[in-house]
């Protein structure tokens, strides 16, 4: 896309701005310096130089678009929530040694850094409902804020001095206090927010004395349906807020009409709303903020692929245009963090004429601004750019009858099992023979460098399809020996050929396609590279049938089969826009119900479907949730019910505080159930105080997460503490979440631990039985 000259303007000008920039880079040069130097490879200077061109250039790249401000303050080193907690000098006790310091962060984040101490890693969990994670703040009653933090005001400096016009992204205080947990019983982490606000009111003075205009302070829980005193608790904190820098309070990931009569009574000077995921909101916000705010419309969809329909927009937005003038901001909708870098680089991609990443979202604005501020040109140039969108809709590629109709025909014996869970259980045990307190693993094994080293030589065609497959089977060869020589009850392959755990399936399935540069950062170091859903999904061929059965060839224990489920498929991925999320569920759930079929065929009896991703997919108001949960609950039950009795179903989910639809979770209907609570020292399992869970689980006892290995001690602790809430004849051992990014050492400890831990209780339990 090219941005047209502004030949004609007839209004005041547009101003542009996106709310944060993808932070890894094209290459994930973040990524890579990371984890350099927490290897001891690299000193924090070298570090911090990655850190400080990556800026520049992203800094570049807005201006290069056009953008009137550049958005300073959203680069973190791990997080930004917890990058907003290290401004505060707000650090759990436990790593409070050498703060500050960018060890402490990683510590938090961690648990282990290259100096400082090793201690528990902060929790972790989703940034609403994306699949971004954050370190979750933790809050006593006795917490202080400090500014002693200087990264932001560091980076504003740096921004400026290379003559940048800068936005600071500051996330706000009520939503940092929302976004936390509390340490103590009874005690209301609300209750801190005058002192938090103190700390504000010198975060603020300080970018004042640095220049800065305007400072963009989100507060995303306003499109939560919030208790009463945390709503009303806005007005305090923007009335002791006020009377610095100009602020623009920022929202998004849906509609905030319902909090309009107290957002308009706010002490701040314009409003930002996220308008492609709620457009039905501009008219009443429009209606309801003070004339002299300015309104600030995401319009460009910070999370998805899709070109936007700038056609469409210049229409929607002209009246608001003529009504607001120059107090209209376009923006994108919320942080292009969540989207890839360039769509330029997909040189193999052959639908990129229907897509736009971060720096081309960053033109759309700039185009779409034009257009609104009378450039002829660019009117034409919007037309132009939106016909594609409209041709893909009646394209062949996109269409398939046959699976429109054979999802059509779905009922609702489709998502049932043949028998109850109580009845399945019995047959279950027969068929298993497995001991008091099983010990799993979640499914992948360290990706090694071999192993990736291999997967790029194969892709890029230096090794051949048959010694590729050669060098997998040895993988998993390896993976069962060393199993067996740990002593685990049910094995798993390995996933050796998965570079994903959803990406792999959309190279399986037709209806997708993957990028080759696509990544978006999940958290810290880890990046994904969701695939994009382009058309109709449906199974072709089997796609894990031929290493599974290869796997359970080689022992005479129980191997699971390892499918990643429809509800995480679909979260995981870049959605088509033009077909509702139940349909395209519905079609994912189509596809693995079959590949569930022929593992079962081929003799595997126990079959795991993974769902990390269905707690985050709720909507962020609860009055919605059930509505969702009733489709996402179907979807994975239409993959799973083609089991016979016998077949044991699993489902994994991690870092997912899934205690408010811990009934859903039960209907889910799934035998065994594993869920990361290491983190959270088994708080997660406080859902079952006042809820019966019918079924088998597996509370993690390995946070995979940390370098730090679990000992013998603390890992039958948290099992004994998961068996005052289920039933020990229902408890699995097993860690939080997949190995693939930890390396064999560490896992071979862990798990070394994990199964004497079994022994331990087993033996402990036996006794009990007995007396």
């Amino acid at each position: 896309m090219t941005i047209a000259s502004n030949e004609t303007t007839t209004a005041a000008k547009t101003v542009t701005h996106i709310l944060g920039y993808p932070r890894v880079g094209s290459q994930r040069e973040l990524k890579f310096a990371q984890e350099r130097y927490w290897r001891g490879e690299s000193d924090q200077a070298q570090l911090k130089q990655v850190g400080k061109d990556l800026r520049h250039r992203h800094w570049n790249d807005q201006i290069k678009a056009g953008l009137d401000y550049v958005a300073v303050g959203d680069f973190a080193w791990y997080d930004h929530v917890l990058g907003t907690s290290m401004l505060l000098g707000h650090i759990p006790t436990r790593h409070q040694q050498g703060f500050p310091d960018l060890d402490t962060l990683f510590s938090v984040a961690r648990g282990k850094a290259p100096t400082g101490c090793t201690c528990a890693a902060a929790d972790m969990t989703k940034w609403f409902n994306t699949n971004y994670h954050y370190i979750v703040p933790e809050f006593t009653a006795e917490d202080s804020f400090n500014v002693s933090w200087q990264q932001l005001f560091e980076e504003v400096a740096e921004a400026k001095k290379a003559g940048h016009n800068v936005k600071p992204v500051l996330l706000g205080p009520v939503s940092y206090l929302w976004l936390g947990k509390e340490k103590q019983q009874g005690f209301n982490r609300l209750t801190l927010l005058p002192r938090l606000l103190t700390a504000y009111q010198q975060i603020l003075t300080k970018l004042a004395a640095l220049g800065v205009e305007w400072v963009q302070i989100d507060e995303p829980a306003l499109a939560l349906e919030l208790p009463h005193e945390w709503a009303a608790s806005f007005k305090l904190a923007y009335q002791v807020l006020h009377g610095g820098p100009k602020l623009l309070l920022t929202t998004y990931f849906d509609d905030i009409s319902h909090q309009l009569a107290v957002i308009s009574q706010l002490s701040v000077d314009g409003l930002h709303i996220d308008l492609s995921a709620a457009p039905a909101q501009l008219a009443a916000v429009t209606e309801a903020i003070p004339d002299h705010w300015v309104l600030s419309a995401g319009v460009i969809n910070g999370r998805n692929v899709w070109r936007a329909d700038l056609a469409e927009w210049l229409t929607c937005l002209q009246p608001i245009k003529q009504q607001l003038g120059a107090n209209l901001w376009l923006a994108s909708s919320c942080s292009l963090l969540h989207s890839p870098l360039d769509v330029d680089s997909e040189t193999d991609l052959d639908v990129r004429q229907w897509l736009a990443f971060a720096k081309q979202k960053c033109g759309e604005i700039t185009l779409l601004a034009q257009a609104l501020d009378g450039d002829q040109n660019a009117v034409a140039e919007c037309a132009a750019y939106s016909a594609s969108i409209k041709d893909r809709l009646s394209c062949e590629r996109v269409n398939n009858l046959q699976v429109q109709q054979r999802t059509a025909a779905i009922t609702p014996q489709w998502a049932e099992r043949d028998l109850p869970y109580s009845e399945r259980a019995i047959q279950q045990q027969h068929a298993l023979q497995l001991p008091l307190l099983p010990t799993t693993t979640i499914g992948s094994f360290p990706q090694t460098t071999t192993i990736r080293s291999q997967r790029s030589d194969f892709k890029a065609g230096r090794l051949t399809e048959s010694d590729y497959n050669q060098a997998l089977q040895t993988h998993i060869q390896e993976s069962i020996t060393r199993q067996h020589r740990l002593g685990l009850d049910v094995l798993v392959h390995g996933e050796a050929e998965r570079n994903d755990m959803v990406e792999y399936f959309a190279e399986q399935l037709e209806g997708f396609v993957v990028t080759q540069y696509g990544w978006v950062q999940s958290y810290g170091s880890r990046c994904v590279k969701p695939a994009i859903i382009v058309s109709d999904i449906y199974r072709a061929q089997p796609m894990t049938v031929e290493w599974i059965r290869y796997a359970q060839s080689l022992t005479t224990q129980l191997v699971k089969g390892m499918l990643t489920g429809p509800v995480t498929i679909l979260g995981w991925t870049f959605a088509r826009e033009d077909l509702s999320r139940e349909a395209i569920a519905n079609q994912i759930a189509l596809a693995l119900r079959d590949e569930v079929t022929d593992l079962q065929a081929a003799g595997i009896k126990i079959i795991q479907i993974d769902e990390p991703a269905i707690r985050e997919g709720l909507p962020l108001k609860q009055s919605q949730w059930q509505e969702y949960l009733d489709w996402a609950v179907k979807a994975f039950k239409i993959s799973a019910a083609g089991a016979a009795p016998q077949t044991q179903i699993h489902t994994h989910m991690c870092y997912s505080e899934f205690n408010q639809i811990i009934a859903s979770v039960a209907a889910l209907d799934a035998d065994v159930i594993t869920i990361e609570t290491s983190r959270s020292d088994m708080d997660l399992l406080k859902a079952f105080e006042a809820f019966a869970y019918p079924n088998e689980i597996g509370p993690g006892v390995y946070d995979i997460h940390s370098p730090n290995i679990p000992d013998v001690d603390t890992i039958t602790a948290l099992i004994d503490k998961a068996a005052t809430l289920i039933p020990i004849e229902r408890l699995w051992i097993n860690p939080d979440c997949g190995l693939k990014t930890r390396n064999w050492t560490e896992t071979e400890a862990a798990l070394t631990n994990m199964v004497t831990a079994a022994h331990i209780l087993r033996e402990k339990y036996h006794k009990v039985s007995a007396a």
